[in-house]
Order: C-alpha cells, then sequence, then structure tokens
C-alpha cells in the first residue's frame, strides 16, 4: 500500500493481485522496460475494509506511508518527490484495528518450536508455544507433545502462526495450524535462537535478568525469541505493551484433546460458527473483554480445587445479590475495550476515540469500585472480588482527571482533522481557534470596506482549495480594478469567463494568518494528545490490571445472570473418584428446546464412581456401557456429562438439580463419524486414530465419553474392538467413562466386570412405531430399531417392508449363515420368482380386508396415514405380480 495523496496505491504484481481479490479496476501507470504498469488504488479513508478483504484472503501488506509533509518536499524543487518509508507490516497475527478484529475473542500470534527427536527417532518430542494478542497484551507460553500440540492450537485458535523454516515441514505442527485455518509464516531459523529469545525478553521488558520474568529452558526461549522478533519486524521497531509472559500450569488445567475440542463444540459448532455452541449458551458478558475471559476459561477449566470454588463463591455471592448484580452489569454496559484501545495508543495508531474509550472506561471503573467497596462493607466479599475491587483502583486519579478537563464530550473525528480539545483547556490553544473562526468576520468586514472603496456591490470574497482566498467581480465591472488608483491597490489574478480574481496585500496577510492560525491549532492539538499518549504509557501496566478486573467482574456477574435465568446449581468440587450428576440438562440443547417452543429438556442422572446416601443417590460403577436406539439421545447424554464438567470446572453454575465432581485431569470424547481424506485417512482410520490416543493418554482421573466405536468395520472385527477397549478402560486405565454402543453383546460385560453396569436410554413400542422416551434407565437395550428409525426417516415404505422381512428371518434363523445362503433363502424382490394367480388373488384379498377394516371416521391421523402405507404397499406387490 503505497500512500499517494488520498489513496493508497499498489503497482506491478500487487496490483494484479489486490485488483483480484478486491474486485477493483485494474488500470496501469507509466511504463517499465517497455511495458505499462500495472495500477489500482483505494481510498485512505476506507483503507481498513480492503485490508480486511486482502488479509482473510491470505495475503500480508506492506503499508508504505508519506513521512514528509508536501510542502516541505516541494521546498527542494517542483517535482521533489515526497519522502516514504514502510511503516508497518499488517499480518492476520498482528492486527489492531478494532474494524478487522473480532471483539469478543483474542487473535493470538503463536510461534511454535520443536525440540527433542523426531518420530523417526528416539528423542522425546516436545513443541513449545509462545503467544501474544498484540491487541490486548496477552503473552502465554506452553510445551505440549505431539498428541497435544493440535487441542493446544484449537485452545488458543491463533490468527497466525509461524516456525523456523527448517520445521515449517513437520506434520505435527502442519496438521495442527490447518486444523485450526491459521495462517502460517516459515521464518529464517536464526529467529529462534534461545540467546536471542533471552537478549529479546531484557530489551523488551527493560530488565538485566529475566528470572524476574520466570523461568525458561532453552527451547522456550527459541520460541520467544522468534515470535519477539516477527513482532519488531511487523510493527518496524514500534513496541506494542505486554504483559509479563505467563505460563498456565499444566497439571492445573483440564487437558482436553483436539477431537474432543471439535465434537463437543465448546466454542464454535461443527458448522464452524458461534451459534450452536457451548459458549453461545452461557456467554451473558456484557464487554468484550469479559466474553474473551469466559472463552479463555472455557477453553482451560481448572483442575486446581481452591480456584474452582473460589470462582464458584464468587458467582454465588453475584448471583444471591441480584440488585447488586444488575447495577454492577449495568455500570459494564458502558465499558469500551481499553486494552485494545491503550495498544493502538501504544503503536501509535491510536485515535481520540481511543482516548475516549480510556476516559470511559475510567468512569466506570470509579462507580464498579465504590458499587462493591459499599456493598462490601455490609455483607463482606468473597477473595476473587476483594481482588477486583483493588485492582479497580489502581490507576492514578490525575489521568482521568486529566483526560476529563482536556477532550471533548464526543470524539467521533480522526485526530488529522482536530476539534478534540476542549475549549478552555489550553489557553494558546483557544487563540489560535479564535482567530481562525473569526476568519469569516473579518472577511466580511474587508468585503465591505473594498465594496465601499470601489462602489462594487456585487463584488465577493471567496476560497477555493486551489489558489485559497481571492477576490470575485464581474467582468463588466473589472475594467477599473486595471486603471488607477484601483490598480494599486488590487494585483489581477485569474481571468474567467463571466468574472476576474484579484488579490490584495490585506487579504493575503489575512490569509497567512488563518492558515497559520488552523495548522497552529492543529499542531498544539496533537501536541495534547502525545502529552496525554506518554502519560498512559507510563500507567500502562496499572490501566492493564483495570481492564482485567472489569473483564473479571463481567464474568463472574455474567455466569450468575446465567445461573438464576437457567435454574443451574452450584457443583461440589473435591479430589474424589465421584462423578455424581442428577437431573443433569444439555444445556445447548435445552436452550435450543425453549427457544423453539419444542417441549422440555428430559433429565437425567449419572453416577460414576460413587454415591451419596444423603442426596439418596446410589452407588455407581465407574463405567457405563449405554444401549438404546439411534435418535433416543444417547449422544446427547454422553455430551452433557462432558459438558457438565466442563462448566464446573471453569467455575461457572451447572444445568442440573445436583452435581458432585471429583476432579477431572483430563477429557475424551469419541462422538461421531468423521474422515480425513485429504489425508487419506478413512471414517473408520480416524475413528481408530482418536481412540488410541483416549487410550495412550488417559488416566485414572481422566473422564472418557465414546459413541459408537468400531462401527466403521465389519461387525466382527469391530465387536472385538469395542470389546477390548472397554476391558482396558475398566481393568487398565479404571477411569470414568461412559460407552455408547448397538452391540448389544457388551452388555453381558457388566456381569463380569466389577466396575461396570448397563444403562439404556428407554423407548415405547406403539404397533409398528416407537416413541423416544430420552429418559436413561438402568439395563441393556434388547434391539436397536433401526427399522424404526429409518421409517422415521422418510425411506420409502417399500424398502421399510421389505428390511423388516429380513430382519425378522435374520433374527429367527437361530444360526449363522454365510451370505449365499442368506441369499437363497432370501432372493431380492427384483429378481424373484413370479407368483401364482392364487397368490395374487391372496394379495388382492389382503388389500379389500385391509381397507374394509378401516373405519375412517375412528382413526388418528397417524393411524389413516399408517394403513395408506400399508395398502400402497399390498397395491404394488399386486401390480408387480400383474407385470410379471
Amino acid at each position: 500500500f503505497y500512500r499517494m495523496g488520498d489513496f493508497y496505491e499498489l503497482f506491478f504484481d500487487d496490483a494484479v493481485i489486490a485488483a483480484d481479490v478486491l474486485n477493483i479496476t485494474l488500470t496501469k501507470r507509466g511504463k517499465h522496460l517497455g511495458d505499462d504498469i500495472p495500477m489500482c488504488g483505494v481510498p485512505v479513508h476506507s483503507a481498513d475494509a480492503y485490508l480486511q478483504r486482502l488479509i482473510k484472503g491470505g495475503h500480508r501488506v506492506a503499508v508504505c506511508e508519506q513521512t514528509e509533509d508536501p510542502a516541505e518536499a516541494k521546498k527542494r524543487g517542483a517535482k521533489a518527490v515526497v519522502q516514504r518509508d514502510v511503516i508497518r507490516l499488517v499480518t492476520p497475527g498482528t492486527l489492531t484495528e478494532e474494524s478487522l478484529l473480532e471483539p469478543k475473542a483474542n487473535n493470538f500470534l503463536t510461534s511454535v518450536f520443536r525440540s527433542g527427536g523426531t518420530k523417526e527417532a528416539s528423542g522425546q518430542v516436545d513443541y513449545h508455544i509462545a503467544s501474544v494478542d498484540i491487541s490486548t497484551g496477552e503473552f502465554q507460553i506452553s510445551s505440549s507433545n505431539a498428541e497435544e500440540l493440535p487441542g493446544e492450537m484449537i485452545r488458543l485458535s491463533p490468527g497466525e502462526v509461524i516456525a523456523s523454516d527448517s520445521q515449517a515441514s513437520d506434520t505435527v505442527i502442519q496438521s495442527s495450524v490447518e486444523l485450526v485455518g491459521s495462517a502460517f509464516a516459515p521464518l529464517p531459523g536464526s529467529y529462534f535462537s534461545s540467546a536471542g529469545g533471552e537478549a529479546a525478553l531484557k530489551e523488551y521488558f527493560s530488565v538485566q535478568i529475566i528470572d524476574g520474568l520466570g523461568e525458561f529452558s532453552r527451547p522456550e526461549l527459541s520460541s520467544i525469541g522468534g515470535l519477539l522478533q516477527y513482532i519488531e519486524l511487523t510493527q518496524i521497531g514500534q513496541k506494542p505493551v505486554l504483559s509479563p509472559p505467563v505460563r498456565p500450569n499444566s497439571e492445573t488445567v483440564l487437558r482436553i484433546d483436539a477431537a474432543t475440542r471439535l465434537n463437543l463444540e465448546l466454542t464454535q459448532s461443527l458448522r464452524g460458527e458461534r451459534t450452536g455452541s457451548l459458549l453461545h449458551a452461557i456467554d451473558r458478558t456484557v464487554t468484550s473483554a469479559g466474553t474473551r475471559l469466559l472463552s479463555q476459561r472455557l477453553a482451560s477449566p481448572s483442575t486446581d480445587i481452591e480456584e474452582i470454588r473460589d470462582r464458584l463463591k464468587s458467582v454465588a455471592y453475584l448471583k444471591d445479590e441480584p440488585e447488586l448484580r444488575s447495577k454492577l452489569r449495568e455500570d459494564l454496559k458502558s465499558v469500551p475495550d481499553i486494552r485494545r484501545a491503550v495498544s493502538r495508543l501504544e503503536l501509535g495508531r491510536g485515535e481520540p476515540r481511543d482516548l475516549g474509550a480510556l476516559r470511559q472506561a475510567l468512569i466506570s471503573a470509579c462507580s464498579l469500585y465504590n458499587r462493591l467497596s459499599d456493598f462490601s462493607k455490609v455483607l463482606g466479599t468473597p477473595d476473587i472480588v476483594s481482588g477486583i475491587i483493588e485492582s479497580l483502583n489502581v490507576v492514578d486519579d490525575k489521568l482521568l482527571q486529566f483526560l476529563q478537563k482536556a477532550l471533548v464530550d464526543e470524539l467521533a473525528s480522526p485526530k488529522k482533522d482536530g476539534e478534540f480539545i476542549r475549549s478552555g483547556f489550553d489557553q494558546e490553544l483557544d487563540n489560535f481557534r479564535d482567530l481562525r473562526d473569526k476568519s469569516r468576520d473579518i472577511l466580511a468586514s474587508l468585503q465591505k470596506e473594498y465594496i465601499e472603496l470601489t462602489g462594487v456591490k456585487t463584488l465577493k470574497v471567496k476560497h477555493n482549495n486551489v489558489i485559497g482566498y481571492f477576490i470575485e467581480v464581474t467582468a463588466t465591472h473589472s475594467d477599473a480594478f486595471f486603471q488607477e488608483p484601483l490598480n494599486a491597490t488590487f494585483q489581477h489574478r485569474q481571468t474567467l469567463v463571466n468574472g476576474v480574481r484579484f488579490t490584495t496585500a490585506r487579504l493575503d496577510e489575512i490569509q497567512s494568518e488563518i492558515v497559520s492560525a488552523a495548522e497552529n491549532a492543529l499542531k498544539l492539538e496533537l501536541a495534547i494528545f502525545e502529552k496525554l499518549r506518554l502519560e498512559i504509557s507510563r500507567q500502562a501496566s496499572q490501566i492493564a490490571e483495570v481492564a482485567t478486573a472489569i473483564a473479571e467482574i463481567d464474568a463472574l456477574a455474567a455466569l450468575a445472570a446465567l445461573a438464576e435465568e437457567q435454574n443451574y446449581s452450584m457443583p461440589e468440587i473435591d479430589n474424589g473418584p465421584s462423578l455424581v450428576i442428577r437431573r443433569g440438562r444439555h444445556p445447548v440443547v435445552e436452550q435450543a428446546l425453549k427457544a423453539e417452543k419444542d417441549g422440555a429438556f428430559i433429565e437425567n442422572d449419572c453416577s460414576l464412581g460413587g454415591f451419596d446416601d444423603d442426596e439418596g443417590i446410589e452407588e455407581g460403577k465407574r463405567l457405563w456401557v449405554v444401549t438404546g436406539p439411534n435418535m433416543a439421545g444417547k449422544s446427547t447424554y454422553l455430551r452433557q456429562n462432558a459438558l457438565i464438567v466442563i462448566m464446573a470446572q471453569m467455575g461457572s453454575f451447572v444445568p442440573a438439580e445436583f452435581a458432585r465432581i471429583g476432579v477431572v485431569d483430563r477429557l475424551f470424547s469419541r462422538v461421531g463419524a468423521s474422515d480425513d481424506l485429504a489425508r487419506g485417512r478413512s471414517t473408520f482410520m480416524v475413528e481408530m486414530i482418536e481412540t488410541a490416543g483416549i487410550l495412550n493418554q488417559a488416566t485414572e482421573r481422566s473422564f472418557v465419553i465414546l459413541d459408537e466405536i468400531g462401527r466403521g468395520t465389519a461387525t466382527f472385527d469391530g465387536l472385538s474392538i469395542a470389546w477390548a477397549t472397554v476391558e482396558h478402560l475398566h481393568e487398565v486405565i479404571k477411569c470414568r467413562a461412559l460407552f455408547a454402543t448397538h452391540y448389544h453383546e457388551l452388555t453381558a460385560l457388566a456381569d463380569n466386570l466389577q466396575n461396570a453396569s448397563n444403562a439404556t436410554i428407554e423407548v415405547k413400542e406403539w404397533k409398528d412405531d416407537i416413541i423416544f422416551l430420552h429418559k436413561v434407565i438402568k439395563g441393556a437395550a434388547d434391539r436397536s430399531y433401526g427399522v424404526q428409525v429409518a421409517k422415521l426417516a422418510g425411506l420409502p415404505m417399500n424398502v421399510i417392508h421389505r428390511a423388516g422381512e429380513i430382519l425378522q428371518h435374520l433374527e429367527s434363523s437361530g444360526e449363522k449363515k454365510s451370505a449365499q445362503s442368506l441369499v437363497d433363502d432370501l432372493p431380492l424382490f427384483a429378481s424373484a420368482a413370479p407368483v401364482a394367480v392364487s397368490d395374487q388373488n391372496n394379495e388382492t384379498a389382503e388389500l379389500v380386508d385391509k381397507l374394509l377394516a378401516a373405519n375412517p371416521d375412528e382413526m388418528s391421523p397417524r393411524e389413516a396415514l399408517d394403513t395408506l402405507y400399508e395398502c400402497f404397499a399390498v397395491a404394488q406387490k399386486i401390480k408387480k405380480h400383474t407385470l410379471d
């Protein structure tokens, strides 16, 4: 983007690419080596919209701005080129513009560095991850092995990932980046050195030694080095405000792998949308920062019992005080996104509205502080809320006073237009503005004076951007201005068809004063802006603390509002082996049913590995084999219990009447069917890879939900795999698990495995139909009702009837037969031998009997439709036999 006046122009191949992506006209300008130079451009005032489309198209943009005033360039000669320089590289992971960022999501730039061996070597492969959100200043570091890296990438969902060019071909890194759809930038290996990382940390945070920032391994420093050097490269020397790096303790974070995150639809649905996800269902925040914090906690639930309990106590505190919560949320609604506003100011991209955002946020912080402080004096507060109160009051009051005195109330215009400093704040500025603004009166007085002097009543003093101020008279009156005595005062400027333009020494002097006053007023405003910016930069860490406190109180109040709105209960958290849920509900499905007014959600219990006499919940085995027909709700039941665990450990109330959660260290889900054809993986292969990851990583404290393991291959193969998987979960891992299956043979395991039991989804049969009751009960299903489900799905009735015949034959045969013997016993209806006329007569009689037996006046609509289908099927047989 090459700045030329009011446009950013692009040339050569850049122009060809941009014209195609942006759907703008490709023109040409000048020649190079005899060929036309392609060119296109976009207006500066709307450049952000075009930048967004280029970034989404996978491109990076270098912004080349004018670095000197065009007036200064003209002093070097009429054809002197205005100096320009690249001031910034815009990439997907380094966005700061409000219009380019998703307000409710972080935009991480993530650096990945691999240490150790390779898959072919014997060494342990580890991936060291450093992530920064330039727009908010958040800085995280973590480490993963090959199995966990995809899940960590989904947790972060970075806008851009960087790695050394020598490691860019690593299949684990590549597949992880592809999984989240991030932009990927290979960089020279020299960026990723531990020494460079250490030096970059020292320089960035102005410290002599990095011990105060934390302990870092050499590979972690290599990852950090690549990250900070890339930031320096793209920001051209500008430094975003970054918090010191924090390391989410892997021992206190619930680990969730990539497949589980996708299957459970935590932050986005399987369609890639926010709607339909758990985050969408539980988000009641009113600030962007609050939503981002809620999303982070949902993506990284805690395993620290005290931390979880503290969060739950805070949510309970705000739930029990609806008046306080309501007032807090009302204050929060007016809080802008100050972390991103301060970041733009620090990088030199700030506008007056960013100053106004900080002013409003500090005003709201004062109000929040006063409300919470006053309330705490009466009732006291949980530790987390007490910490929030302290953090809301760390910014020097003088900064808010400075902002309130200096800035006007409405701050919509860019700083280049001025008018954002309040009148009365600076006397010199007011003087310049008075001179500039009184120019209209001065010019009107001068026009009146010249009319009296010349006697020309149509004389006008005017202005345009080409020649500035001038005096214009009609052609009929112009002759006198070229003769004495008027020619001594009026100097000719332009002759037009209908008039002649003149100037005077007095008019030139006034014009100089007016232009100078306007320029000086703007310069002075920009100087005050810079003074404010520097003061904000000086208190950036305190402002960040206020922003964090605001996000925290918003997230807690939102969860409290959710708990009251949806009738959620406070879960009990302990270190025990149990997972006990009474009358649990699926939070997303329940809200969808309410929205569609499609009935109430059917509540269900779950008791794994524990019991509670006081609560009337009997002892539960730690592994349940869940059977029942498709569409009955097995997958929903499995998912809802996993989601309740996640909500509890993130510090939220849960959709259940009662819940006791023994802290889960790892959560695994294998639900649904998918393939990965691009890498040559069938549905069954993907299923086996995900199952292998579970069986290799799960621990005794994990919670595993598995659905339809082994269904992608032959029956005996699949049954064998499913059987062995259940035994491994029970005997080797000994974790809490829900195992849903259609292999009814597995229900026999409950009699042989001490800590396994059967559960099924209750259904009611009515004639040839089934009614799903969606209720989980003890016991095992004796059939899958597949034909009935196919009927509900709308398969043609002749297919349904034929399937019923085949099923009846298979179930009654009592012996295993070869495929050929089954075909011999059940000839395909397309090749069956013609039937006798007597058979046709029998079918005709059957049809007549069915019709005569029907009583339309007493039938329900469904019974009438079933009778019609039955008669239609018989009629089809008669027609076919007649043709035969």
